[in-house]
C-alpha cells in the first residue's frame, strides 16, 4: 500500500477499503445513483450537497478543504461514515485516482491518512 493523501480524521476510526471516485460534478453523482455501494468519494467542497443523495451508501468521503465543524465531517459522523478533510495528497492530479482501491486508515486521534492498493 502507498500513502497519497493525509488529512484531518472527523468521524468514524473504522478502517475501510474501497473504489475511489472523484467528484467533480453533479452528473458525477448522477452517474454513481445506481453504484455508490463500496465508493469512497473525493470532493474539494466540505458542502457536500451534491454527495447527499448517495452518502448513505458510500464507505469512506475524502475532502481537499474544511475541518471538523464542516457539513461533510458532520453528516459522515452522523451516518458513520469514515472522513478526512483537509486532506493533502501527494499527487498532483486527482482525477487519475478513479477507480483505483484505497484504504482509509487511521494514526493517533485525529490523522486520517489514505492508501492506495498496488
Amino acid at each position: 500500500m502507498k500513502k497519497i493523501g493525509e488529512g484531518l480524521s472527523c468521524s468514524s476510526k473504522t478502517e475501510v477499503a474501497g473504489e475511489l471516485v472523484y467528484i467533480q460534478t453533479i452528473e458525477d453523482v448522477i452517474n454513481l445513483f445506481d453504484n455508490a455501494s463500496g465508493k469512497i468519494c473525493i470532493v474539494e467542497d466540505a458542502g457536500i450537497t451534491t454527495l447527499s443523495p448517495i452518502l448513505s451508501e458510500l464507505v469512506g468521503t475524502i475532502c481537499t478543504s474544511g475541518s471538523a465543524g464542516s457539513h461533510l465531517a458532520i453528516v459522515s459522523r452522523e451516518f458513520g461514515i469514515p472522513c478526512i478533510m483537509s486532506t493533502k495528497f501527494s499527487i498532483d492530479n486527482l482525477y487519475t485516482l478513479n477507480g483505483k482501491l484505497a484504504k482509509i486508515a487511521f494514526d493517533g486521534e485525529d490523522k486520517g491518512i489514505l492508501y492506495l492498493s498496488e
